[in-house]
């Protein structure tokens, strides 16, 4: 069997992790498997080596900033590399280069373009673990660039495609995916298996188990992988292709998102263009925005909401000003402190009644809803921010999640 395991900073953050790992990864050894393990910088490593850079100068180069911070993962191959030689396990290191990623687009937040395995498939056919630097590749001129965040699971999975594994497992410091924060929600439980297209959701509305993009990834190009904990051998999450039977569960997940808030543009003439206008000003200024909801007021002009993450509010408040400056009645509303509550399941395309259900929940709880968005396997509301653990532990109970 054909493995590739990716542990993240924590999983390398202390000589004894690392130890740690070195074991887990002989074990596999020891099975018969062939390895690919792709390791991150050591926990703190890269904003340490990111204040070493703005020690000297206020706005280091990008490029700059990628050369320094690739030393980071670096820094853990070999360390791991070592710890695999001294108990018994050939293995080699390999950077982003050598493992034959090649990378395109802008420094610290690069994408991957492509992979050639040779080299690594060379290892492995040897007989030796290939221990791969996450995070980095190289471009078309052999400049090293970074993925920017979730970049090493990036990489894991990228390179499970490559090389035609079997399994890819992300190691991490969670036993899995849950239905909901264990933190927030106490009778959360961990997901046997959850669909991409789920997975891919629950990403964007606020669950940090991994980034989007590399959930897109094993999608576009079918790499199964597992989401489990690198600090026990207990089995974790599978992350597969949509099975028939996933939609027998109607919502898989709860997940939240704070720090929300919510902007309106006001007195927007009820003509062609001003919504591309107002989206191009925003995505100009790099706003990132989610939900959006539009309506016609009594006086006929038009009201756009949509909601964006507090830290953005200032950048898109400037943003607005030309766009304002070109409405006779036009305004801008704002409003902090709120946060975002999603349920998801791809069980929403054969059930009805979800929303029901969960504004029910809701209501009983006394718990106002602001605004509301849908796809088709996701329900998100607004709620103020100092009702949303209540408004998750509710709902995550109204679908009965914790049996």
């Amino acid at each position: 069997m054909r493995v590739v395991q990716k542990y993240g900073g924590t999983s390398v953050g202390s000589f004894d992790r690392i130890k740690s790992v070195a074991d887990r990864v002989k074990a596999l050894v020891d099975k018969g498997d062939e390895v690919v393990v792709v390791v991150s910088a050591m926990s703190g490593m890269t904003n340490k080596l990111i204040g070493m850079a703005k020690e000297v100068s206020d706005e280091p180069s990008e490029r700059e900033l990628d050369v320094l911070v690739s030393t980071g993962e670096q820094q853990s191959i070999a360390l791991l590399t070592i710890a695999l030689h001294s108990i018994g396990v050939p293995a080699v290191s390999v950077t982003g280069r050598q493992a034959g990623v090649v990378t395109k687009g802008t420094n610290t937040r690069a994408r991957i373009e492509d992979i050639d395995p040779s080299y690594m498939n060379e290892i492995l056919g040897s007989g030796k673990v290939v221990v791969a630097a996450g995070f980095q590749g190289t471009n078309e001129k052999g400049e090293i660039q970074t993925l920017g965040r979730g970049g090493s699971d990036l990489s894991a999975i990228a390179l499970a495609s490559a090389v035609n594994a079997d399994i890819c497992q992300i190691l991490t410091d969670v036993n899995g995916v849950y239905t909901a924060d264990p933190r927030v929600v106490k009778n959360a439980k961990k997901m046997e298996e959850i669909s991409y297209e789920e997975l891919l959701e629950l990403a964007s509305v606020g669950t940090k188990v991994m980034q989007s993009r590399s959930v897109e990834f094993a999608k576009k190009f079918g790499v199964p992988f597992e989401v489990r904990s690198s600090l026990n051998n207990e089995s974790g999450t599978l992350v597969i292709e949509e099975k028939p039977n996933m939609e027998a569960v109607v919502i898989r997940g709860v997940s939240i998102e704070r720090n929300q808030a919510r902007v309106t543009v006001t007195g927007i003439p009820d003509e062609p263009g001003w919504s591309g206008r107002i989206l191009k000003a925003l995505g100009e200024s790099e706003v990132n925005i989610d939900m959006i909801v539009s309506n016609i007021a009594h006086d006929g002009k038009a009201r756009h909401s949509f909601t964006m993450s507090s830290d953005d509010l200032g950048r898109a408040q400037a943003a607005l000003k030309p766009i304002l400056s070109n409405l006779t009645d036009g305004g801008v509303e704002t409003e902090a402190g709120i946060a975002k509550l999603s349920c998801v399941g791809i069980g929403m395309r054969s059930h009805s009644g979800v929303a029901a259900t969960m504004f029910e929940a809701l209501g009983d709880a006394e718990i106002n809803i602001g605004m509301i968005s849908t796809s088709e396997i996701k329900i998100s509301v607004t709620v103020e921010e100092n009702h949303i653990e209540k408004a998750a532990q509710v709902v995550h109970d109204a679908f009965g999640l914790g049996e």
